[in-house]
């Protein structure tokens, strides 16, 4: 039986059209973050399986791609389940080894701390247009600051990067799990209901507020917790203003505040930016590790989210023992490559292509000498290939010009 030559389901191949589109953008991505003063590291793609399902990555603790052990610790003939079978995964996102990796090297690193990480990360989910079941993360995070300058930091870069790629007219969204959990009290769920109400909201953009209203009803809760739900956030909700003044008794005074400096803080410092943020009361995000401040980048084009974050204050108290705040922000890398190949992007500025085609049979000699022409133009900044002209030497010029080799130069032997 012949060998199977396509991927795995929910992974994918890239050719090499697509690939220099993707580097092109990390390349793009690295730098405007490095401006911004964030530090390049990386960490391991596995991790122990106990950070993993520490209840604190939401529905994404049931999509780990688990590792059995290895040698004489996996013992199949005396397990009693699964669970001790396994004893690391390949990593869901970058947040949970990023904390990992601050909580390792804390005496080692500055604070605040400024992390970029790109990297592939696995979930188990089933495939669609713009996910995979391995998908590159973009993140910036900014570890030790708990004042909300921070994320107007992650907000400013992620918006420039967007911008540079030429995105218009997209929008940051932002909302805060306290703000969340307070419309929650006032309508008068039980705070041990509140995570399943925030699953059945995460659905809005999906099935609309009527359809979040009425899967509530099938899931038990009581018409008139649903009915002051639907009141304080549904079609005919209250300003703003009202919103805060209904829940101000189960709110924190200073975290209206925070979210009002916020947005007026970045809507000062991007006045000739192309892009919106507005407050949204029924954006929820799913990871259980969210604290207080949460966003999310929505791109038309796309027709959902391409990014999102928040601020995570107690998970790397979780390692440590001692509560660091923490915030980040990921751009939803696949999806945008996707909406750029889609729009026909061209790679500006893109360094001069030459291809060489040898005919075979063609002496040392003057293969000698078209080695070291090529050379000489790579020194001068060309991306040069030297390569045996194919028989098919129509369709081999035609591949290599989707490539961007604009110049190709036939080489026949003497």
């Amino acid at each position: 039986m012949p060998l199977k030559k396509t991927p795995v389901n929910g992974m994918k191949d890239i050719l090499p059209s697509e690939m220099q589109i993707r580097d092109y953008v990390i390349g793009l991505i690295k730098e405007t973050y490095k401006s911004f003063g964030f530090t390049p590291i990386d960490t391991p793609s596995v991790e122990h399986i106990e950070n993993l399902t520490s209840k604190q990555g939401g529905e994404n603790e049931k999509l780990i791609f688990r590792i059995l052990k290895r040698g004489e610790k996996l013992k199949l003939d005396t397990a009693e389940n699964a669970d001790e079978l396994v004893d690391s995964g390949l990593r869901y996102d970058l947040t949970v080894p990023l904390v990992r990796y601050f909580s390792n090297h804390v005496n080692e690193l500055p604070v605040p701390f400024k992390a970029l990480q790109i990297g592939y990360v696995w979930r188990a989910d089933r495939p669609q247009r713009g996910r995979y079941r391995q998908f590159m993360q973009c993140d910036i995070d900014i570890l030790g600051d708990e004042s909300n300058m921070a994320e107007i930091e992650l907000i400013l870069a992620t918006g420039a990067t967007l911008a540079k790629l030429g995105f218009k007219n997209f929008q940051i969204r932002i909302n805060d799990r306290r703000i969340l959990k307070a419309m929650a009290a006032y309508s008068g769920f039980l705070e041990s209901e509140y995570d399943s109400v925030f699953i059945t909201l995460d659905k809005m953009d999906k099935i609309g507020f009527d359809g979040v209203c009425l899967e509530l009803k099938k899931n038990g809760f009581k018409d008139e917790d649903i009915n002051r739900f639907k009141k304080l956030i549904g079609s005919e909700a209250a300003s703003q203003k009202e919103l805060f003044e209904a829940l101000k008794n189960h709110l924190e005074p200073n975290t209206y505040q925070n979210i009002t400096d916020i947005i007026a803080s970045v809507e000062m410092a991007k006045k000739t930016c192309p892009y919106e943020i507005i407050f949204d009361p029924t954006l929820v995000r799913g990871m259980a590790y969210y604290t207080g401040t949460i966003f999310e980048v929505a791109i038309p084009e796309f027709g959902g989210s391409c990014g999102g974050g928040g601020r995570y204050d107690k998970m790397i108290g979780n390692f440590t023992g001692k509560d660091v705040p923490g915030v980040g922000f990921s751009i939803g890398f696949e999806r945008i490559i996707l909406l750029l190949i889609e729009s026909g992007f061209v790679i500006p500025s893109q360094a001069a292509k030459k291809a060489y085609l040898i005919e075979k049979g063609t002496s040392n000699k003057i293969t000698g000498v078209i080695l070291s022409e090529a050379q000489a133009e790579r020194d001068q900044g060309k991306q040069v290939l030297v390569t045996r002209m194919n028989k098919n030497k129509r369709f081999q010029k035609e591949q290599l010009a989707k490539e961007g080799y604009l110049e190709i130069k036939e080489v026949w032997k003497e």
